[in-house]
C-alpha cells in the first residue's frame, strides 16, 4: 500500500512539473526582462523609478477584471475537459472573445480618461506627475490587446498547453527590451570587440519605456488570439460571437468573486503605495525596486499555480475527489519547498538584487534591509499561491475574495497606517506589515482547505 501511494504521488509531481515548466520559465524571462526594463529606467535616475513605480499599484488593479474572468474561463473550460465536453469546451473559449472585447475597449477608455488625475491621487510630488500620468496613458491605451493576452492565454492553459503562452509572453518580453535601447537613451556609441559602434535612440526616457511596453502589448495579444483560433481544443471557429448566457454566467460566477478580491486586494495597494509615497522619493523608489526584485523569487509558486488550477479544474470534471486531494498537498509541499530555497537566496544577497536596478547608495540600503524581512515569509507565500489556484480552478473563489481583502485592509492597510502616520516609523515597519498580511492570508486558506467546506461549495460529498 506505501509503495502504491509513493508512486501515484511521483506520479503526481512528475504532471504538476510537466505543466509548470513551461509557466515558470515564461515568468522567469518575464523578470528577467522586466529586471532589464526596470535597470534601464532606473538609470536615468531615482526620480525615473519612482515616477514608474507609483502607477504600479494601479496597474495590478486595471488588470484585476482581466485575471478574474480569465480565472473563470480557465475553471470553466478545464473541468469541461476533464469531464470529456469538448463542445463546452469551446463555446466558453468563443465567450472570452466577448469578455476580451467588452473588458478591453471599457477599461481602456476609463483609465486613458483618468491618467491626468492619477499621480495627484495617489500623493506624488509635483516634479513626477506630468512624467507619471503620461506613462500610465501610454501603457494602457493598447488594453484590448493586454486583454487578450491575459484571457486568451487562460483558455489555452485549461486545456493543458502551458507552452503556447509561454513563447507569447518570451516574445513580448523580448520585443520590450529591445524597443527600450532604442527609445529610452539618446543616440550614443557602444564598444563591441573594441569597435565603436553607433547605437541609434529616441532619448524619450520614462516615456520611451513606455512606449515600448504598448507596442509589445499589441503583438501580444494579437499572436495570442491568433494561437487561441488555431487551438485544437478551443478554437471557437465557426461559433460566431453569439452571447451564450448559460456559460457565460458560469464564467462570470467564478470569476466575479476574483475581481472583487483583486480589485479589493489592489485597492488595498493604491492605498498601501500613497502611504509609502508620504515617506519620500528615495523610499519610494526602494520599495518600487524591492518588489521588482522580489517578482523572481515566487516564480515557482506562480508557475505551480496554473498547474494546480488545471489539474484541479480537470479532477473536479471527473467528480475525482481523491485525485483533487493529492493534486493540493503535493503542490503545496513542492512550491513551499522550492519557495523556501528562493527565500533563502534573497535573504542572503538583497545588496546584489537591488544594485541590479540602481545605483543610489541610499536607495540599494534600504531595499536590502526590506527584501531580508520579506524573504523569510516565501515559504508560506507559496503555499498561499498554490491554495489561492486551488480554489479558483474548482471555482470555489469566494473563499479567496473574502479572505484577500480582511487582510489586505484589517492587517496590511490598517497597520501601515498606523506605522507611518501615528508612529512615524519608516518603509521596514510597512514592508513587516506586508509580510503579516501574507502569512495571515496563507493561514486562513489552509485552514479553510483542511475543514473541507470547500467540498460542499463545489458540489461534492465530504470525505
Amino acid at each position: 500500500m506505501m509503495r502504491c501511494k509513493n508512486r501515484e504521488t511521483n506520479q503526481m509531481v512528475r504532471e504538476i512539473a510537466a505543466l509548470s515548466w513551461p509557466t515558470i520559465i515564461e515568468q522567469a524571462l518575464q523578470t528577467v526582462v522586466q529586471f532589464a526594463d526596470t535597470a534601464m529606467v532606473g538609470r536615468i535616475g531615482a526620480q525615473a523609478s519612482a515616477c514608474v513605480g507609483m502607477t504600479t499599484s494601479m496597474t495590478w488593479l486595471v488588470n484585476s477584471p482581466l485575471f478574474a474572468m480569465g480565472v473563470g474561463v480557465l475553471a470553466t473550460i478545464a473541468r469541461a475537459c476533464g469531464a470529456g465536453d469538448a463542445d463546452t469546451a469551446k463555446r466558453a473559449a468563443s465567450q472570452s472573445v466577448l469578455m476580451t472585447l467588452a473588458l478591453g475597449l471599457a477599461l481602456g477608455a476609463l483609465t486613458v480618461a483618468i491618467s491626468p488625475f492619477l499621480p495627484g491621487w495617489l500623493g506624488a510630488e509635483e516634479s513626477l506627475r506630468a512624467d507619471g500620468a503620461a506613462y500610465f496613458a501610454i501603457i494602457c491605451a493598447p488594453m484590448l490587446f493586454r486583454a487578450g493576452i491575459v484571457i486568451f492565454g487562460a483558455v489555452l492553459r485549461a486545456t493543458g498547453d502551458m507552452k503556447t503562452p509561454m513563447t507569447v509572453n518570451v516574445m513580448i518580453n523580448v520585443v520590450n527590451v529591445v524597443l527600450n535601447f532604442f527609445l529610452i537613451f539618446e543616440t550614443r556609441t557602444v564598444s563591441l570587440l573594441g569597435v565603436d559602434v553607433p547605437l541609434p535612440g529616441a532619448g524619450l526616457g520614462v516615456l520611451g519605456a513606455a512606449a515600448a511596453t504598448a507596442i509589445s502589448y499589441v503583438l501580444g495579444g494579437t499572436m495570442m488570439f491568433v494561437k487561441m483560433m488555431r487551438s485544437p481544443s478551443a478554437s471557437p471557429r465557426g461559433l460566431g460571437l453569439h452571447l451564450d448566457r448559460r456559460i457565460m454566467k458560469e464564467c462570470v460566477r467564478i470569476g466575479a468573486p476574483v475581481a472583487l478580491s483583486r480589485v479589493g486586494a489592489c485597492l488595498g495597494q493604491v492605498v498601501f503605495s500613497s502611504q509609502v509615497t508620504r515617506l519620500g522619493t528615495t523610499a519610494l523608489a526602494a520599495h518600487s525596486l524591492a518588489l521588482t526584485a522580489e517578482q523572481a523569487f515566487y516564480i515557482p509558486g506562480y508557475g505551480m499555480q496554473a498547474a494546480a488550477a488545471t489539474m484541479c479544474g480537470n479532477a473536479l470534471g471527473a467528480r475525482d475527489l481523491k485525485r483533487l486531494k493529492r493534486c493540493a498537498r503535493t503542490a503545496v509541499i513542492m512550491a513551499s519547498g522550492v519557495m523556501a530555497a528562493t527565500g533563502l537566496i534573497l535573504f542572503l544577497f538583497p545588496e546584489f538584487m537591488m544594485s541590479l536596478f540602481t545605483k543610489d547608495a541610499q536607495v540599494i540600503e534600504l531595499g536590502k534591509s526590506v527584501l531580508r524581512i520579506v524573504a523569510v515569509s516565501e515559504p508560506v507565500f507559496g503555499a498561499s499561491i498554490i491554495l489561492e489556484g486551488v480554489f479558483d480552478g474548482i471555482g470555489d473563489t469566494r473563499t479567496p475574495l473574502v479572505i484577500s481583502i480582511a487582510t489586505m485592509w484589517g492587517v496590511r492597510i490598517l497597520l501601515t497606517y498606523l506605522c507611518v502616520n501615528v508612529l512615524h516609523l519608516g518603509l521596514s515597519a510597512v514592508w513587516c506589515c506586508m509580510v503579516l498580511d501574507n502569512v495571515t492570508r496563507g493561514a486562513l486558506l489552509f485552514a479553510r482547505y483542511v475543514r473541507g467546506r470547500w467540498k460542499q461549495a463545489v458540489g461534492l460529498e465530504a470525505a
